[in-house]
């Protein structure tokens, strides 16, 4: 999976794996989810969707199964 930089004030990256249909979403929270069975449509509407939190809320969230990945922990310091 490649991964895409986006701008948004909800999502951080996208990637996507077409031959399993693999969505994976890091959100600005640095919490990586997977979501299956989303179509390669759907994948190019979120890239090309001037809002991505928007079409995610409207066209993926509850719609596809998923699982908590990972959630990526900073270090204090970094924070500051």
């Amino acid at each position: 999976m490649n991964e895409t930089r986006v701008e948004s004030s909800t999502l951080s990256t996208l990637a996507y794996d077409s031959a399993r249909e693999i969505l994976q979403l890091e959100f600005r929270s640095r919490a990586i989810y997977h979501y299956y069975g989303v179509p390669a449509a759907v994948h190019e509407a979120l890239l090309a969707a001037p809002s991505k939190g928007s079409y995610f809320n409207r066209e993926i969230r509850g719609r596809f199964p998923f699982i908590l990945f990972a959630r990526v922990q900073t270090d204090l310091a970094e924070r500051s």
